[in-house]
Parts: structure tokens; C-alpha cells; sequence
């Protein structure tokens, strides 16, 4: 399960942010977004993340998932279409292959602090 290892480092991005000049004693929310050809299950990110969160700064914090659609650069047809999953065809042309350009992304987007 690499999700544990994806929340240990969201929690080092918290904790990190929470000793910065703008420093804060605890963590309501965590905004996280997760692109959807990531290979990123959000309720194991969510669990892993409420397990290594305990004594922490975000101990009890609400994780926010907000998914990220995939989308690709085809490099038959030259578009840009949407893609369910990384190597699928074109939607537009059936052509191979399709560069994925979002939605492999994970990252911290806002925390809401106290």
C-alpha cells in the first residue's frame, strides 16, 4: 500500500508549513488533490492518512479529496482530450498514444488552520 508512504509525506508538507513563518498549533482541513490516473485510491490515502496523523499537528483533521480529471495530448491527432485511464486511445482519432498531461498529480492545495 504506497498510500501510507503519499500521507507520511502530506503530513511532512503540513508540519512543515505549521513551523513556517506563518505557524499555526493545529489543522482543520487538509485540501488534497488527487489526479485520477495517479494510482492513488482516495479512501486508502484517507485512512493511511487519519493513521499517521494521530499526535500530530493534524490529528482529527478532516481530509478534503478533490479529484483532478485525467486529460492527454494525442500525438496522432494533436488534441487534447480527456483520458479515464493512461494508455488508453484517442477518443478523438482511436490513435496511440495519448500523453497524459493532468491528472497524475497529487498534491496539497489548502490547509485550513486554526
Amino acid at each position: 500500500m504506497h498510500e501510507m508512504s503519499l500521507a507520511e509525506g502530506v503530513l511532512q508538507i503540513v508540519e512543515d508549513a505549521a513551523q513556517g513563518p506563518q505557524g499555526f498549533a493545529r489543522v482543520k482541513t487538509v485540501f488534497l488533490e488527487i489526479g485520477q490516473l495517479s494510482s492513488v485510491e482516495p479512501e486508502a490515502m484517507a485512512f493511511c492518512f487519519e493513521a499517521v496523523s494521530k499526535g500530530t499537528v493534524a490529528d482529527g483533521a478532516k481530509l478534503e479529496i478533490v479529484s483532478v480529471p485525467g486529460e492527454g495530448l494525442c500525438l496522432s491527432c494533436q488534441k487534447t482530450v480527456p483520458l479515464a485511464q493512461v494508455y488508453d486511445p484517442c477518443p478523438e482519432c482511436g490513435g496511440y498514444p495519448v500523453q497524459p498531461t493532468a491528472g497524475t498529480e497529487m498534491r496539497v492545495r489548502e490547509l485550513e488552520v486554526d
